[in-house]
C-alpha cells in the first residue's frame, strides 16, 4: 500500500523556483523588446512626415553680376545699362489642394506604420505567451515523470523483494530497469525543452542569457465564448494587418487625386534687385509656368500608375483577408479540439488510468498479476497525464495565435 500511496499522491517540483506570471513577462517585454521599441522608432519617424510635405518648398536666392568689357564684378558698371550686380528671390508656388493631399499621404502612410507597430506588440505578446506556456507544460511534465520514475524505483524494490522470496523471475526486475532509465530519457529530454522555453523568454525580454525565469503559475483553461464567426466579425475591424492594408488603399485612393492634381502646373515667382552703379538701379518681377505639352506622354501615365497601384493595394487586403480567414479558422479549430481532448482526457481517460493502476498494483502485490501488466498500465497513466496537459498547451498556444491574429483579447471575451 505504501507504493499505491507513493504513486497516487501529489509530489512537488524537480526543484524549486520563484513563481512567474504570465502578465509579468509581458509587461516586461513590452518595455524592453528591442523589435517593439525599433517599431515604435519607426512610427515617430513617420508621424514627422505629414507637416513637412504639407509646407511649400524652400524659397532660393540668387546672387550674380552682369559685366562689359572684362569677366571682373563691376566692371561697366555705371555706364553701360547691361552692366549689374544683383540678388533674385524666387519661390515655387504649389496649389494648397495638392500639399494637403500630400500631407494625408504621408498621414496615411504614418498610420500604416502604427498598424505595423501593433503587429510587432501582438507578435510579441503571442511569442512570449507560447513559451510562457510550453515552460509551464515542461514543469507539468517533469512532475509527471518523476512521479512516474519514483512509482517504477519502488516497483523495482518490490519486483527484488518478490524474486529473493521465489515470488517473481528475475526478469521482472530487468523489465523494470529498463522501465526506469526510458523514464530517465523522457525527463533529461524534457529538461532541455525547459531551458529551450527560459532561453526564448529571456530573448524576448531582452535579458541576460541565463537569467532564471522562475516556475510559471497554474492557469485556469477558459471556454471560448465566441464563435469563429463572431471573432470574424470583430476581427475585420481590429486585425493590425487589415487594417495596415484599408490604411495602404486610403493612401493610394489619395495619390490618384494627387496624379491628377499634377495636371494643373505650379508656378514659381521670381523677384530681383540689380545695381548699375550711378545708374538707376533695375528691378525684377517674373512669373514662370510651365506647359504641360507631353501631357499625353507623361502626366498620363503617372496617373495611370496610382490607379494601378490603387487596384494593388486593394488586391492585398482582399488577399490578407482571405489568409487571415483561414489562418483563424485553423487556429480556432485547433483550440476546440485541444478543448474537447482536454475534458476528455480529464473526465473519462484518466479516472479510468487510475482505477487500471490500483488494481493492477494490488493483483501484482497479491500475486494475481505478472509485471508487464503493471509496468504497461503506469506508463499508460504517465502517457494520459501528459497527454492531458498537452492538450491543456495546444488549447493555450492556439489562443495565443488567435489573439495576435485578431488584435482580440479572448480570456471571458464575449
Amino acid at each position: 500500500m505504501r507504493l499505491l500511496r507513493i504513486y497516487l499522491c501529489c509530489v512537488g517540483c524537480c526543484y524549486a523556483a520563484d513563481p512567474v506570471q504570465l502578465d509579468q513577462l509581458i509587461t516586461e517585454a513590452l518595455a524592453n523588446n528591442r523589435e517593439i521599441l525599433a517599431a515604435q522608432k519607426r512610427v515617430e519617424a513617420a508621424r514627422q512626415r505629414p507637416a513637412p510635405a504639407r509646407g511649400l518648398p524652400d524659397p532660393t536666392l540668387s546672387v550674380g553680376y552682369s559685366s562689359n568689357g572684362g569677366p571682373l564684378p563691376g566692371q561697366g558698371l555705371g555706364s553701360n545699362p547691361t552692366s549689374n550686380i544683383g540678388v533674385t528671390i524666387s519661390q515655387e508656388v504649389t496649389s494648397r489642394d495638392k500639399r494637403r493631399l500630400r500631407g494625408d499621404i504621408a498621414l496615411k502612410e504614418a498610420d500604416a506604420t502604427f498598424e505595423d507597430y501593433q503587429a510587432v506588440q501582438l507578435s510579441v505578446r503571442s511569442r512570449v505567451s507560447q513559451a510562457y506556456h510550453r515552460l509551464h507544460h515542461t514543469w507539468e511534465a517533469l512532475e509527471i515523470l518523476e512521479e512516474g520514475r519514483k512509482v517504477l524505483a519502488d516497483v523495482i524494490h518490490l519486483s527484488e523483494a518478490r524474486y529473493t522470496a521465489g515470488k517473481a523471475p528475475q526478469q521482472d526486475i530487468f523489465k523494470a530497469q529498463t522501465q526506469l532509465s526510458l523514464m530517465e530519457t523522457r525527463i533529461i529530454k524534457m529538461r532541455q525543452d525547459q531551458q529551450t522555453a527560459e532561453a526564448e523568454i529571456n530573448s524576448l525580454l531582452n535579458r541576460k542569457p541565463g537569467t532564471p525565469v522562475g516556475q510559471p503559475t497554474e492557469g485556469d483553461l477558459f471556454p471560448l465564448l465566441l464563435t469563429v464567426d463572431e471573432l470574424l466579425s470583430k476581427a475585420a475591424a481590429t486585425a493590425p494587418e487589415l487594417r495596415r492594408d484599408v490604411a495602404f488603399i486610403r493612401r493610394d485612393e489619395l495619390g490618384v487625386s494627387l496624379a491628377r492634381r499634377e495636371l494643373r502646373p505650379d508656378y514659381t515667382i521670381a523677384a530681383g534687385y540689380f545695381n548699375q552703379g550711378g545708374m538707376a538701379p533695375m528691378y525684377q518681377l517674373r512669373v514662370d509656368i510651365p506647359l504641360r505639352l507631353h501631357t499625353e506622354s507623361r502626366q498620363r501615365p503617372m496617373i495611370d500608375e496610382k490607379v494601378d497601384l490603387l487596384s494593388e493595394s486593394r488586391r492585398n487586403f482582399e488577399a490578407a483577408e482571405q489568409t487571415l480567414q483561414f489562418r483563424v479558422r485553423e487556429a480556432y479549430l485547433a483550440a476546440q479540439t485541444a478543448w474537447k481532448l482536454w475534458q476528455l482526457y480529464s473526465d473519462t481517460i484518466l479516472p479510468q488510468t487510475q482505477l487500471t493502476v490500483e488494481a493492477s498494483l494490488n493483483a501484482y502485490q497479491n500475486g494475481a498479476s505478472d509485471l508487464a501488466a503493471v509496468l504497461t498500465n503506469i506508463a499508460a497513466k504517465t502517457d494520459v497525464q501528459e497527454q492531458l496537459h498537452e492538450q491543456s498547451l495546444n488549447f493555450a498556444l492556439a489562443v495565443a495565435r488567435l489573439e495576435e491574429m485578431t488584435g482580440i483579447e479572448l480570456r471571458g471575451s464575449r
